[in-house]
């Protein structure tokens, strides 16, 4: 299986970086539906040229359009993948299951990526992507290499293997949304996990080595490439279209290295030199992630959500003025440090000797002193962070070169002929230009001499093979003009490859509109919140806990929801499911099934698909606006599409379990979640986010009610018909009060 190292672009030079350093393939983003909203990214004569100049060097590029995609957005989005196609994009890397099950139609011949976004962390999931001609798949981080080895499908493996990690299950985050308005599924991430928290139990603050308690470490496989490259991934990917051209580019060339040590049978290992240079580039303190198992303080850096650098010595003295470093590596003017203690950093403008002389650089042993700028009070470790050495040396990379056989024939009463091949174009020029010769004729040195001259073109001569009769004579600059043709149009060849283009029409949605009677629908936790719900007869009730459902599970208005993660399958038969994610409908068969708000559904081809699976429900997702609800009602008509008016909300789902790392200390077995305490994590203003345990996943709810009341008769004019409620901690009480108040509203405003 051919294996491809696949690298992240934020603008061009990041990209040049990358393909010059040896990757087999790019991914970039557009200026809109890409998951890296605030990377440069490219506009779209930048896509142009990023893609010539991709194909120029041998790589593929996939660009991202891997946010969900409103219903007033289908046109545009449409518009811009079909712009992409047609512009010889190898693929595009996409979420939107609606919007993946639109382009196949209308662009058949466009390969298509399903991203990390998509939550694809199951077989049964990928089977439905296959079932939807999507070509690639790209796991979700929390799958360890043994369940991707265990995959049994036709589509291509992608997995990341170095770069930033999500402490939540991709596409599954609402955290920044819900905080700070920046949809995570929209490519507006504000980085809710790497900020402060502080874990409570039962309200009393617990101590912890660090207040960063959702901040992962930087994932970093360069111990493990014989056993990826031995595995069934085809696709290597490393994170990074926020990162620096000469971030991106090294570690590009340190995989290349590793990779193509494997293949020629050589010791695939970094050096201490090599792996000190990574570590000074961006680290946040580096794992191997869950892909090799690793958890708790093996994954978790709760000390630094940043750069963190490398230790270089200690401040042994510090007064207003000057701060004393004992050195324990070299450091030189313009080299960025960090003082761990305080966490201030600064930029070396002036390093000094013990004789108070200015130095430019300074070794290992060497005790040195800096002014004390930024007004630092402590001794401690000192890190340092840039080494501009280090970064004027990766910006001086070499620009690789493609190479090329040449052909020659220059014979009398023949046309002087050049072929150049690079062993998949071929080009032949020719003109009638060979003279007899009157003096001393061109020779076959001669010809070489001036078709080896390729200069800044990215072509090298590997090979050429002359036929060249004697006496003849061939003006040189006639030489020069055939060759540079001849270039010319190879580089065009290159620059311009392009898929077969094939463009349909677009399907038309049939809307369905059988809902008339408004139902109220409701997730329970416990069975007092059940009971409350069977009394103001809900229609539909959502059971989290299974015993509970089972005890009730012979009415007809009681629902059992699964989790958004799901590793294994029960066998149900002719029950009602409440599911959250797409493995879970295979379940469709033999059951009745709804969809939750965690499937992300905004436009009205996602319900399209949904409905087309077996859904007999769909919750809207809680990013659609009213307007966007209204555009899917008009389009998808108002057939069991549900909304959810009242509860509160999970903004993450996490494989990590901050309780068993922060109080239990990472021993196993831990029962810490069943003691009957409260946990919560508190953020910086003070706002507290309950903590649930449930299947060794970890929920994190929002802190603040979602409530539609002031929308409801926006909703009935559009057509909605079931309204949602998720219940978290309320009691009976609150309960009957909140459905009644809600009840009053719905009939007030028919």
């Amino acid at each position: 299986m051919q294996k491809e190292l696949l690298s992240p672009a934020g603008d061009f030079e990041t990209l040049k970086q990358a393909i010059h350093n040896g990757c087999d393939a790019i991914y970039i983003g557009g200026k809109k539906f890409g998951a890296r909203k605030f990377a440069p990214n490219f506009d779209n004569e930048e896509i142009i040229q990023a893609i010539k100049y991709c194909h120029l060097y041998g790589v593929k590029i996939y660009v991202t359009v891997n946010t969900v995609i409103f219903d007033s957005e289908v046109e545009e989005c449409l518009e811009y993948i079909t712009f992409l196609h047609q512009n010889g994009v190898d693929a595009v890397i996409m979420q939107d299951m609606g919007m993946i099950s639109l382009v196949r139609k209308v662009l058949p011949n466009l390969e298509i990526h399903a991203s990390t976004q998509a939550h694809t962390h199951n077989g049964n999931q990928i089977k439905l992507l296959e079932k939807l001609g999507v070509t690639r798949v790209v796991v979700a981080r929390e799958m360890s290499l043994e369940e991707i080895k265990q995959l049994d499908t036709t589509l291509e493996i992608e997995a990341f293997i170095h770069g930033a990690l999500c402490v939540c299950y991709s596409g599954q985050c609402l955290f920044s949304k819900l905080l700070l308005d920046r949809s995570g599924n929209r490519g507006e991430c504000a980085g809710i996990c790497r900020l402060p928290f502080t874990l409570l139990e039962d309200g009393q603050e617990v101590k912890t080595n660090g207040k960063y308690l959702l901040s992962t470490k930087e994932l970093n496989t360069t111990n493990h490439i014989k056993e990826l490259l031995e595995s069934n991934i085809t696709s290597f990917k490393i994170e990074g279209r926020m990162k620096s051209p000469a971030t991106i580019g090294f570690i590009t060339k340190l995989y290349r290295m590793l990779i193509d040590h494997y293949q020629k049978k050589e010791e695939p290992v970094l050096t201490d030199s090599e792996q000190e240079k990574l570590m000074l580039l961006f680290n946040r303190g580096f794992t191997e992630g869950y892909l090799f198992n690793q958890s708790g303080k093996n994954l978790m850096n709760i000390t630094s959500p940043n750069h963190i650098g490398v230790p270089i010595g200690n401040v042994i003295d510090v007064n207003k003025k000057k701060i004393r470093i004992q050195l324990e590596k070299k450091l030189s003017q313009g080299d960025g440090i960090r003082f761990s203690k305080e966490q201030l950093g600064m930029t070396v403008n002036y390093i000094y000797n013990q004789n108070h002389q200015l130095i430019s650089n300074a070794i290992p042993g060497d005790v040195i002193e800096l002014d004390n700028k930024i007004g630092i009070l402590e001794c401690g470790p000192v890190l340092k962070t840039v080494d501009a050495k280090l970064l004027e040396e990766l910006e001086n990379y070499q620009e690789k070169k493609i190479s090329i056989f040449m052909k020659v024939v220059a014979c009398i009463d023949k046309k002087f002929k050049i072929e150049v091949t690079d062993n998949q174009n071929t080009v032949v020029v020719e003109e009638d230009i060979i003279q007899q010769a009157t003096g001393n004729g061109t020779s076959k040195e001669r010809i070489l001499e001036q078709l080896s001259k390729l200069g800044d073109t990215p072509f090298q001569l590997e090979n050429c093979s002359l036929v060249v009769d004697k006496g003849i004579f061939i003006p040189i600059s006639k030489i020069n003009e055939l060759r540079r043709k001849a270039i010319s149009q190879l580089k065009e060849i290159r620059e311009n490859k392009k898929a077969n283009i094939i463009i349909q029409d677009k399907e038309n949605i049939k809307p369905k509109n059988t809902d008339s009677e408004i139902k109220l629908t409701a997730l329970v936790r416990n069975k007092e919140q059940l009971l409350a719900c069977l009394e103001e007869k809900v229609d539909c009730i959502y059971v989290t806990d299974h015993s509970l459902y089972q005890e009730y599970a012979n009415l007809d208005n009681v629902y059992l929801r699964l989790e958004r993660v799901m590793n294994h399958y029960p066998q149900f038969h002719h029950k009602q499911l409440l599911i959250g994610e797409m493995g879970s409908s295979i379940y469709q068969t033999d059951n009745k099934i709804i969809g939750d708000y965690f499937l992300n559904v905004t436009n009205a081809y996602h319900v399209n698909y949904l409905r087309n699976c077996g859904f007999s429900s769909i919750t809207l997702s809680i990013e659609n606006t009213i307007s966007e609800i209204n555009s899917i009602v008009s389009k998808a008509g108002n057939e069991n599409l549900e909304v959810l008016v009242y509860g509160t909300i999970e903004a993450m789902i996490m494989k990590y379990c901050p309780l068993k790392m922060l109080i239990n200390q990472d021993k196993t077995p831990c029962n810490i979640c069943r003691n009957g305490k409260k946990y919560e994590l508190k953020d910086r203003n003070g706002e507290k986010y309950l903590l649930q345990q449930n299947q060794e996943l970890t929920h994190v709810f929002y802190y603040k009610k979602h409530n539609l009341e002031k929308d409801i008769k926006q909703l009935l004019k559009i057509g909605i018909k079931r309204y949602r409620f998720d219940f978290l901690e309320e009691d009976s009480k609150q309960i009957h009060k909140i459905l009644k108040n809600y009840k009053t509203l719905l009939s007030q405003t028919k």
